[in-house]
């Protein structure tokens, strides 16, 4: 999709554009009057509309103009229509709009035999802050194709997107001027000691790969007051290319979509993606485990010990708790940089999506001020999120037996399964400031997003403000 922007009156725009009008009452209609043709779609009051609500807004109109299969649009707008969304700005408010443009513009169409011959092409926006509309919608476009960038890597099946072909996508989007893509692959994990990566991988027949993805929009290295080296932001995105459960698999409709379970590490290589392209002021570092965890004779076993690369040990209680195994080996490993945040996204439990529902990732830290943070941030991205306590009373439910530590809580494991991964997790990030994002509530979207079935390509948003803030 094409988003434009001038200064014309409409006027002057060719009849082969059909108008956009938001009405606050009555319903949805398209009329045509002669060789004028107008889209009447219903808003509400446009003073009660929300930062929240004008992203479904965008979204809505996107699918009107599908749905009576219109090719352009031409919307006189600007950000005064809607006073309620001016707390951010008005390169947030053009950003915006372009993003959920184009998010609710896609669709996954790689392996369907008939594609439609129509498409949505433009959209014309008509403002008097042409400018300013400019730069929010670059902004807008950049992060937005990213984050579809994200969709197509997490829509591909689990037999076209391996290990190392994950490693190859982020080689495709990640390599630029600023940014190099080094892959470890199993010999170099073995040196390392990467136990976890490495025993989840091991009952696959395509290998393991650590994928490291650095970028560097900094001419020198910042210091601090204390006049120290302020190190890296560092992304640490679950890279399992196919979740079968392990030995303890899964139930069969539990596993149709597990192609999915590399959500994390896909939304890491899109966030440097648009990170690059916008050429941000920052040093930004991506790390993704990745593996297939799958059923074969050579599959990691319940009760199997892994020692991981930072030396502690995990007594492997059950092998679908994979996931916080690969990511504790990227956790220590990401601390040889002596990073300044270190944010873990994953599709990590399901017990996140029962106690949030599908509308929020889940976050986690002990960090009161990065929570508070990324809450705002998470409304400011359209990426929300919301939080989950990690207080000290939940570390002995993963205290191991036979190892330092278990991969779930040993006896009645039923309670708090999405605190019990942060809080193992946690045992790998030592001092480091830390935030874990339970995404799997919002690897696909909720009825009410108005976006195509599949991977929503979250927090890919979220991802890029916080390399923008922090």
């Amino acid at each position: 999709m094409k988003i434009k922007v001038t200064k014309k009156d409409i006027s002057s725009v060719p009849h082969a554009y059909v108008r956009l009008a938001l009405i606050e009452k009555g319903t949805e209609h398209f009329v045509k009057e002669g060789e004028v043709q107008t889209l009447n779609i219903v808003a509400g009051k446009f003073e009660k509309i929300t930062p929240r609500t004008l992203r479904t807004l965008v979204r809505g109109i996107v699918q009107s103009a599908k749905k009576h299969k219109i090719e352009k649009v031409v919307w006189e707008l600007s950000p005064e229509t809607f006073p309620q969304t001016s707390s951010y700005g008005d390169t947030w408010f053009w950003s915006t709009i372009a993003e959920n443009l184009i998010l609710a513009n896609y669709e996954h169409t790689q392996y369907k035999s008939k594609k439609s011959k129509y498409e949505f092409v433009e959209i014309l926006i008509i403002t008097p802050h042409e400018k300013g509309a400019m730069e929010g919608i670059a902004r807008g476009t950049i992060v937005s194709e990213s984050a579809n960038i994200c969709r197509n890597i997490a829509n591909t099946t689990g037999g076209e997107m391996t290990p190392q072909m994950l490693a190859n996508m982020a080689k495709k989007y990640c390599t630029s001027a600023h940014t190099k893509v080094t892959i470890l692959d199993e010999k170099m994990m073995t040196k390392l000691g990467m136990g976890g990566v490495l025993g989840v991988g091991q009952g696959s027949k395509y290998k393991p790969r650590f994928i490291i993805v650095e970028y560097n929009g900094l001419k020198n290295t910042i210091k601090n007051k204390k006049n120290t080296v302020t190190g890296p932001i560092v992304f640490v995105g679950k890279g399992i290319t196919f979740d079968t459960g392990g030995l303890q698999i899964k139930p069969g409709m539990a596993m149709y979509d597990m192609h999915m379970d590399m959500s994390g590490g896909a939304a890491v290589i899109a966030s440097i993606h648009a990170i690059a392209k916008l050429g941000l002021k920052k040093h930004v570092i991506g790390l993704i485990p990745a593996a297939e965890n799958a059923v074969s004779d050579e599959a990691i076993r319940p009760g199997d010990v892994l020692t991981m690369m930072s030396g502690k040990t995990v007594e492997v209680l059950h092998t679908d708790a994979e996931g916080r195994i690969v990511l504790a080996d990227a956790l220590h490993y990401a601390q040889r940089y002596n990073p300044s945040l270190v944010v873990d996204v994953a599709t990590l439990t399901g017990a996140a999506g029962v106690a949030v529902g599908q509308h929020a990732h889940v976050i986690i830290t002990k960090d009161r001020m990065l929570e508070d943070r990324f809450r705002e941030l998470g409304e400011e991205s359209g990426d929300y999120t919301f939080p989950l306590p990690l207080w000290d009373e939940y570390m002995p439910y993963i205290k191991g037996t036979h190892a330092d530590i278990s991969n779930i809580a040993s006896g009645d494991s039923r309670y708090g399964g999405t605190i019990i991964g942060a809080a193992f997790l946690s045992h790998f990030t030592k001092k480091m400031p830390w935030v874990h994002i339970d995404m799997a509530p919002r690897m696909t979207p909720a009825p009410s997003d108005k976006l195509a079935k599949g991977a929503t390509g979250e927090p890919t948003r979220l991802l890029v403000k916080i390399a923008e803030t922090f």
